[in-house]
């Protein structure tokens, strides 16, 4: 028993020094992983060409990879694998069992997993040391957070007041994908939107005020510092 516990121990520290080494390289990874889920793999479900059940699968994969990668704290692990569980939970029971209560559950599971994989994420980004490219990577993927939670924002409002947002393709068309909405957030995020979707709903159109101002905000502040940093660094100094 205790030469087993002492393997088990060896074999956690041995993970942590690996973990430890792969924490900014990893966030290049989650950049890849994000990048394919949001630009890949939801337009491609959209139009019907991959099952449901890849990009639940790629978000997953991504959740994973946060934990591997950047997660220092035993709460927040165990915090995204509850979320995810009740992300994951939540999609099954509302498929068999649509309800109010189990959109609740799907969509707080998920918005509960972004907001802690963006502040396990953030911790990495702007934790202290050197400015590296893989911060400013990690970075990129905190703004593709805004979206992703603005989007599980918008469908929850979507399905508690129909005809929340107009200019939505007709319900079922994009396969459960949600894929026109993603695109509206990203639209709002980075004020290039077009017009063909509008949010009609109040409360909808105060969130995409607020998600358009983050989108220009953050760029121009905390991205814009790293970046600045990270140039800074790399510079020689007067007396090289």
């Amino acid at each position: 028993m205790a030469t087993a516990a002492k393997t088990l121990r060896a074999l956690y520290h041995r993970f942590r020094r690996l973990q430890e080494r792969a924490r900014e390289p990893g966030l290049s990874t989650l950049l890849v992983i994000e990048v394919l889920f949001l630009f890949v793999v939801t337009p491609l479900t959209g139009i019907g060409l991959l099952p449901l059940f890849v990009p639940r699968a790629t978000f997953v994969l991504f959740v994973l990879a946060t934990l591997v990668v950047t997660s220092r704290s035993h709460w927040a692990a165990g915090l995204i694998l509850v979320s995810a569980i009740l992300s994951v939970v939540g999609v099954i029971l509302h498929i068999d069992y649509p309800s109010v209560l189990t959109e609740w559950l799907s969509a707080g599971g998920r918005l509960l997993a972004v907001a802690t994989l963006s502040v396990v994420i953030a911790g990495a980004v702007f934790a202290p040391g050197q400015v590296t490219r893989h911060r400013i990577e990690g970075a990129i993927v905190l703004y593709m957070n805004f979206a992703l939670f603005f989007f599980i924002l918008y469908q929850l409002i979507d399905v508690l007041v129909p005809q929340s947002f107009s200019g939505l393709p007709k319900s079922g068309t994009e396969h459960g994908s949600g894929a026109a909405l993603l695109y509206f957030s990203f639209g709002t995020l980075t004020t290039a939107t077009y017009g063909d979707i509008q949010p009609v709903f109040p409360f909808a159109r105060n969130l995409t005020n607020l998600e358009a101002m983050i989108g220009q905000l953050f760029p121009a502040t905390l991205l814009a510092r790293l970046v600045t940093l990270h140039i800074a660094h790399r510079r020689p100094s007067k007396g090289d």
